[in-house]
């Protein structure tokens, strides 16, 4: 299906403009991170959550209100989130790790915040799911989840060295990165919790990138063969307008979807959703902008039209023959 006919934009021409917008973007979410934090999910803080599942409807408030009268310590830390479907009347209670809290220690906590809601003044609940991490097992998840990161970041720079060129695989990593840069910076502006769900997803939207971009630069080697006369800026343009169908409907279905995700998949699926979403539009753009603009920056030097270069030798070893004839010519 084609919804793009012969188009000509100029995207190299707002390179510059995209790579400043993304450093605003940046630099404003490690302000944001630096000064608030980005919070994080059990899995990687500890601490315990237990969801409750109440006989009828139940308010957020009623059980925060109950969690601060009876809780030991108060309740202030703890977070009261609406779980799952409505209409089942579950309540998620997340609890902090305090200090170096572990083994029996974690376990009292999940049952002391089953106390604190049955002294409530609120309706029946069974206990239908606690999750208990503590803070070694969460260090070691940041750990881990670092390295996988970067071992990613190794591994697309070697397969698109191999596959394209350096200077495109450097375009290609920069703008994984930038993805993973933006997609925290909201992350930390709409205060969504850091966890192995929002980890899947950055993932899983590196990926994404990685092969639109690569889907691209496989363009850009065709057209290098075929259009030898122009220069490395104009082929880029050129591949970018033949493969931008593609990317906007594959960009646009896998949008939807996350859209529907974040919009009916419940409170679970929230940071997950919305991770997928900033990562789709962003690395969407990344693909358009930001590795172009790498790629034309890294062999700027290279950017002119190939036969220029190529004829530019036979020119100069053919003036000394013209010389000679016109010298020739003179003396008869």
């Amino acid at each position: 299906m084609h919804i793009f006919h012969n188009t000509s934009y100029n995207f190299l021409r707002w390179r510059w403009h995209a790579v400043a917008l993304s450093w605003v973007v940046i630099i404003a979410g490690i302000v944001v991170i630096a000064t608030r934090g980005i919070p994080k999910g059990i899995e990687f803080a500890g601490g315990t959550a237990v969801i409750a599942q109440f006989d009828q409807a139940v308010s957020v408030d009623a059980v925060r209100d109950a969690l601060n009268r009876n809780f030991p310590g108060g309740g202030e830390n703890a977070i009261v989130q609406s779980y799952g479907d409505p209409a089942v009347h579950q309540v998620m209670v997340r609890v902090p790790t305090v200090g170096a809290e572990q083994g029996a220690a974690l376990s009292s906590q999940a049952q002391a915040v089953e106390d604190a809601l049955r002294k409530g003044n609120l309706p029946k609940f069974n206990v239908a799911g606690t999750e208990i991490v503590g803070p070694a097992v969460g260090e070691e998840l940041t750990r881990k989840g670092l390295t996988a990161f970067f071992l990613s970041l190794v591994g697309i720079l070697i397969y698109i060295a191999l596959r394209f060129q350096f200077s495109f695989a450097v375009g290609a990593v920069v703008a994984t990165v930038h993805d993973v840069l933006v997609t925290l910076a909201f992350l930390a502006f709409f205060r969504f919790d850091f966890s192995l769900n929002v980890i899947a997803a950055i993932l899983t939207v590196t990926g994404y990138s990685t092969n639109d971009t690569i889907v691209i630069f496989d363009r850009v080697r065709e057209n290098m063969r075929s259009r030898r006369r122009d220069s490395l800026s104009d082929i880029i343009n050129v591949s970018i307008n033949q493969t931008l169908g593609r990317t906007v409907i594959t960009a646009g279905t896998a949008l939807l979807s996350a859209i529907a995700l974040f919009l009916f998949g419940g409170e679970v699926l929230h940071g997950f959703a919305f991770t997928m979403i900033v990562g789709i539009v962003t690395g969407t753009y990344s693909s358009v902008f930001v590795a172009a603009a790498i790629v034309t920056f890294w062999r700027r030097k290279h950017a002119r039209p190939v036969t220029a270069a190529a004829d530019a030798p036979a020119a100069t070893t053919s003036q000394p023959a013209r010389r000679s004839k016109q010298r020739k010519a003179r003396a008869s």
